[in-house]
């Protein structure tokens, strides 16, 4: 297993505490755009998350009131004009790779969206498990208006499996902001709170999940990703499985016992 506690990142801000990693984007006078050295930074720390065993949980935090601006202006799309067929695809894979390590690094991640929300900081509030925001956010998956389709990231895959296929197509054809409202109706946000108990409302909510039973959190999170490509009796089946491995750890027992005790049990994570 991987420590990662200690974890210096040279182009996003990184912090643990008890078990929860908190991840801000760290420009905020520039309402945190993403540049190729922190689309890779992110995807490579992401990927290594599957093997840590001193993080059970990530929120994504706002920073300066604003989550994400998407791609820098200057420092990537500025460069992308000049690329080859070549390169533009290993870029557009590299990014597609850090949605990817989202989905699969087992941990539980929550989007606390404060602000700008928009291009790629649309797509890593839609690949967290779990999203809250401010009334104030402001969320739009605009590549169409800088000339790019909507399919970007998983978009066309993740977004209507939330928010249903209408919805998707027409925020993914416009390029349009939907607004925090529009988000919590249509199931976007879990819920909307006042920004100045944003970060306290995420970490609570981490911080719930992370006193639960991990190894079968991670379990969980498996199987909302990959069912998504399963026919229901496929699904059915991979659930008894997964159940079946998580009755043989020792958090079931611990369950049973305190439930027979009539106390709340403390879960280890195995």
């Amino acid at each position: 297993m991987t420590a990662m506690a200690g974890l210096k990142p040279k182009h996003f801000l990184w912090e643990v505490e008890g078990k929860i990693a908190k991840v801000r984007l760290d420009r905020p006078e520039r309402k945190n755009p993403l540049t190729f050295d922190s689309y890779a930074e992110l995807r490579d720390t992401f990927r290594d998350l599957v093997y840590a065993d001193d993080v059970d949980a990530v929120v994504f935090l706002s920073n300066g009131c604003n989550f994400c601006s998407g791609g820098d202006v200057h420092d990537i799309i500025g460069p992308l004009v000049k690329m080859d067929m070549k390169q533009l695809l290993a870029f557009t894979r590299m990014t597609g790779d850090f949605v990817k390590a989202m989905l699969n690094c087992g941990k539980p991640i929550i989007a606390a969206v404060d602000g700008v929300a928009v291009g790629a900081g649309a797509i890593i509030a839609m690949s967290s498990d779990i999203r809250i925001a401010t009334p104030e956010a402001k969320t739009a998956f605009l590549f169409t208006r800088v000339g790019l389709a909507g399919c970007d990231m998983g978009a066309c895959a993740i977004l209507p499996r939330i928010i249903g296929q209408g919805r998707a197509a027409e925020l993914l054809y416009t390029g349009r902001t939907m607004t925090a409202t529009e988000g919590e109706r249509w199931g976007f946000y879990n819920r909307l709170v006042a920004a100045d108990v944003l970060e306290a409302d995420a970490l609570d909510m981490a911080a719930r999940i992370v006193s639960g039973p991990t190894f079968a959190h991670g379990i969980t999170k498996t199987q909302l990703n990959q069912e998504w490509s399963m026919g229901l009796e496929q699904a059915i089946e991979a659930e008894a499985q997964a159940q079946a491995i998580c009755m043989q750890t020792r958090d079931f027992e611990r369950a049973y016992r305190a439930f027979v005790a009539k106390e709340k049990p403390v879960f280890e994570g195995n």
